[in-house]
Parts: structure tokens; sequence; C-alpha cells
């Protein structure tokens, strides 16, 4: 029960203010510090003079340094929280804490920059904008291609950078978001399919992939029931768009929310799309329209922003029925 507090502490905490510039200008960010991690292991153990099997393992043992260093002070942290702090004082402390590890805040700006930019500046200053967010080349997307890339990024994060740490911290508290964004950051920093690092990134990926399972479908579910509340979106569209669509995606967890997103607002996301010189054949999510625009990005940031209310309005409750 006290997790589930964290958590609605962390969210509540994170969505009103974010995470600081003060303070991040004075400490960095809890992110930052995994990455240095990883990027340190990345260099000292991950050897191209080994064998792909010696790789796996190096990969294998970077991934259980990595979140010993990270899961490890988290739990110790709460331990002593509670161990000396009155419970009440403990629980705050903690979900202000781990307030800096969702993104609500920071992927609602980063999405309706481009979709500013666009309205501002035109498809130029989108390509900039949408380049902070996504992988793939900006260069060969025209207007649509830049919107639709926007609401992916938005619909695929708010899965992993928002549900997935609230979820992990509902579960386990201070440790249990740490981990989990620990192995996410791991992958998003390693887990690719590159010569450097398909085999040394590849117990991050799989591991990345196995705890952002649930929270995927959770994910589709609050835009499914904040599609149901928004007016002009659809939640029947998303539910066909979901269960037709969502494991067409080449991710095992991306199609969900990007599907619900899609047939909530009547748009065609993910399909082919070129990274670098790569070219990948993905699967359409929707079958609405595929010419998307700046005025479709704020509509996906409008049903983001109820759906973040819609869970942490679920976490809330859920307290409340557990403490009843």
């Amino acid at each position: 029960m006290t997790t589930l507090a964290i958590a609605a502490i962390a969210l509540g905490a994170e969505g009103a203010i974010g995470y600081p510039q003060a303070v991040f200008r004075a400490i960095g960010h809890p992110v930052t510090w995994m990455g240095a991690l990883i990027g340190w292991l990345d260099r000292h153990g991950n050897s191209e003079r080994h064998t792909a099997r010696q790789r796996r393992g190096a990969g294998l043992g970077a991934l259980a340094v990595l979140l010993a260093a990270v899961a490890g002070p988290a739990w110790l942290l709460q331990a002593a929280a509670y161990a000396v702090l009155p419970d009440p004082v403990a629980v705050l402390l903690l979900g202000l804490l781990a307030s800096s590890l969702p993104a609500q805040r920071s992927l609602y700006a980063h999405v309706r920059a481009v979709a500013d930019a666009l309205e501002r500046d035109g498809l130029p200053a989108g390509r900039l904008a949408v380049a902070h967010i996504v992988g793939r080349d900006p260069d060969r997307l025209d207007e649509a291609g830049v919107a639709r890339a926007a609401i992916e990024s938005l619909a695929e994060n708010f899965s992993d950078g928002v549900v997935a740490p609230a979820l992990w911290c509902a579960i386990g508290g201070l440790p249990g978001i740490a981990a989990y964004k620990a192995i996410n950051t791991a992958d998003s920093m390693i887990g690719h399919r590159t010569a450097r690092h398909e085999a040394f990134g590849w117990a991050a990926a799989r591991l990345d992939d196995g705890v952002n399972l649930p929270a995927s479908r959770l994910a589709a579910l609050w835009l499914r029931v904040a599609a149901a509340i928004l007016p002009g979106a659809s939640a029947a569209g998303a539910w066909v768009a979901v269960r037709r669509d969502a494991r067409r995606h080449r991710s095992p967890n991306a199609g969900w929310p990007e599907a619900a997103m899609a047939g909530a607002l009547g748009l065609r996301l993910a399909g082919p799309r070129v990274y670098g010189s790569l070219r990948v054949e993905d699967a359409w999510m929707g079958d609405g329209r595929a010419d998307a625009t700046a005025a479709d990005i704020r509509r996906a940031l409008s049903l983001y922003r109820l759906a973040c209310a819609i869970q942490l309005a679920a976490v809330v409750l859920a307290l409340l029925i557990l403490r009843a």
C-alpha cells in the first residue's frame, strides 16, 4: 500500500513541477548518472576482440552491475527512510525522490515543440524539433511524416516513460522505479541491433521487453479510457486498432499504445520508416488517414494529458480501496 502512495506522490509531483532546472544544473539527473555508468561499462566491457557469445555474457554481467549499482542504493535509502522517519514523512520523501524518474512533463514539452515548430516555421523547423525525440532520418520526412513521428513517439514513450515507471513504483517503491529506469536507459543506449551492440546489449533489450510488457497493455487501456472522454476521439476505434494491429508491430510492446493512439484519433501510424540508411518495413497501426498535421499532434497531446490524469486517478483510487 505504501508503494502505491509513493507512486501517487511521484506522479503528482512530476506532473505539477517536473524536474527543477536548478536541481539539474546543480547535480544533473538520475538518468544521466545511469547513462554515465552504462557508457563506462560499454567502453570497458564490450570488446570487439571477443566472440558474440563472450560479448553477450559481458553484457549480461554489465546489466547485473548496473542494477546492483542503482537498485541497491535505492533499497537502502527506502529502508533507512522507514527506519528513521515517521511513515507519512518517509512516504512523502520517497515519492518526491521517485518523481525524478517519470517523464510526463518533459515528454509533453518535447512533442509540443514539434507542433509549435511546424506551425511557426514550417517543415525545416519541424524536422529539427522531431530529431530530438526520434531516431529516424528527419530529412526524409515530409510534414505528415514529422507529425506522425511525433505522435508515435508520444504514444510509445507514454508507455515506457510514464506508465512503466509508475507501475514498477507501485510494485516496488523507489527500488522498483529505479531498477526499471536503469533497464530502460540501458536498452536505449546499448539495446540496438548494430555490430557493436547486438550481442552486448542483448540482455538489456530482452529484459526491457519483459518489464515493459504489462505497461504497454496498460498504456493502451488508459488511452482508450481517455478517448471515451475526449471530444472527437474514439474509444471504439482505439479498441479495434489495438485488437487488429498491436501484435503486428515489430516491437512486442510499442504497437499497443501506438495502435490505441492511432485508432482513437482516426490516424494511421508506424508503417515503413527509415532509420539512418536502414528502411524498416513495419506494419501500419490504425486504418485512418496518414496525412497527419500539427493539429493532430495537439489532439494527441490532449489525449495524452487526459490519459496521464486517468492513470494518477487509478493509482489514488487503488490506494483508497486498499486503505478502506
